[in-house]
């Protein structure tokens, strides 16, 4: 059964990641055809050898009707049994299979950019409940989208189904709430650590400040796992705020397993998320979270780190949530059992996967009938 995913890139992100590791555990029972329409394949380095994978190349982006029209086009070329697109860079997929359908589809809409961190665009929800009107499943990782998706794109809740991202617990390690000392210039640091690209949206430069201020008061090392377009402005703002010596960019790390242990505490400082692989990473680790309240964060933690998740706007009470954590080694460590227990309870790879092969398997039944009508049509 041939699935074709539409992504607007298949570069290195947390939704591509995602889709790979999904590849690797469906099995030899489906065929995976690619189309980046930025042309971009970083991704395919996640697929293991012995899926079945394919790439379709790019596809020129011009004017909305001529992109429907050759999306019209290259899907009655392929006519794949389902069809899958990705956030809203491929809403033009959607549109163009609502309007001919081809196959079964499925639209997975993991989050925003930073122009959608505060609200929805008036014309991108007008287009979503178009593009979306005769999609079969709309597939989304949190509540707080699947909310959205009901009251803002008008889409009926029966096609709307959450499934959390899962984790691989059993590829993290570390003692709850202690850092092994890989960043530690001194014994007496409390090292606070992220995992984000440097895009916007991120508001990594509200982190700076945050530690900046922490930092007057303890002993503190701040490590940035990620790379992105604003790396030469955070080094800019960590300079002005005096953090030569408390900061270090380690640039794109493709096995986060491997720096999480030597964090104290993990922070999430983003304007916009809706359930970040970093968090749940970061659980499995055992480590204590201290992030803003945005999309289901709050929700997926341990409800003993509940408190530690504080209004994106509220500078002060971040910087006194994490100014307690790095004088508690007690409470880190505390945290940090609850949320390895916690993830390991809810949030495995193998749950994700089963809830993902259920949404495919349930729809290509259909997808079998309707290529075997085209066929004997055609015959």
């Amino acid at each position: 059964m041939q699935l074709l995913h539409v992504f607007p890139t298949f570069g290195i992100g947390g939704v591509q990641v995602r889709i790979a590791t999904l590849m690797n555990r469906l099995g030899a029972g489906y065929r995976h055809a690619v189309l980046a329409l930025d042309g971009c394949y970083d991704a395919r380095d996640r697929i293991e050898t012995g899926v079945d994978y394919q790439q379709c190349g790019s596809v020129r982006r011009s004017s909305l009707i001529a992109s429907v029209l050759e999306a019209q086009q290259v899907l009655r070329g392929l006519r794949p049994n389902l069809l899958l697109t990705y956030n809203w860079g491929a809403i033009e997929w959607a549109l163009a299979n609502t309007l001919a359908p081809v196959c079964p589809h499925i639209h997975l809409e993991s989050g925003f950019g930073v122009e959608e961190a505060d609200g929805q665009l008036r014309r991108r929800a007008v287009m979503r409940r178009l593009a979306l009107a005769r999609t079969r499943r709309l597939v989304v990782p949190s509540q707080t989208l699947a909310d959205i998706a009901t009251h803002v794109w008008k889409l009926g809740d029966r096609k709307i189904v959450v499934i959390p991202n899962g984790v691989d617990t059993t590829r993290f390690t570390g003692e709850p709430g202690v850092a092994n000392p890989m960043f530690r210039a001194d014994p007496s640091e409390v090292v606070i650590g992220t995992v984000a690209p440097l895009r916007p949206e991120k508001n990594l430069a509200r982190l700076l400040r945050l530690v900046s201020r922490v930092g007057r008061d303890r002993p503190v090392r701040l490590v940035i796992a990620g790379d992105g377009p604003e790396r030469a402005a955070l080094a800019a703002e960590a300079a002005a705020l005096g953090l030569g010596g408390w900061i270090r960019f380690l640039g794109h790390v493709d096995a986060v397993e491997t720096i999480l242990p030597g964090f104290d505490i993990f922070v999430l400082m983003s304007d916009t998320e809706q359930m970040p692989n970093s968090v749940l990473q970061a659980m499995a680790a055992a480590r204590p979270v201290v992030a803003t309240d945005v999309g289901d964060v709050k929700r997926i933690l341990s409800t003993e780190n509940r408190p530690f998740v504080i209004p994106k706007d509220n500078e002060d009470q971040l910087a006194e949530a994490l100014a307690r954590l790095t004088g508690d080694a007690d409470l880190r460590r505390r945290l940090g059992q609850r949320n390895r227990e916690h993830v390991r309870r809810h949030y495995t790879l193998e749950r994700m996967v089963c809830a993902y092969q259920a949404v495919f398997d349930e729809l290509l039944p259909e997808a079998t009938r309707s290529n075997h009508g085209r066929a004997r049509g055609t015959g």
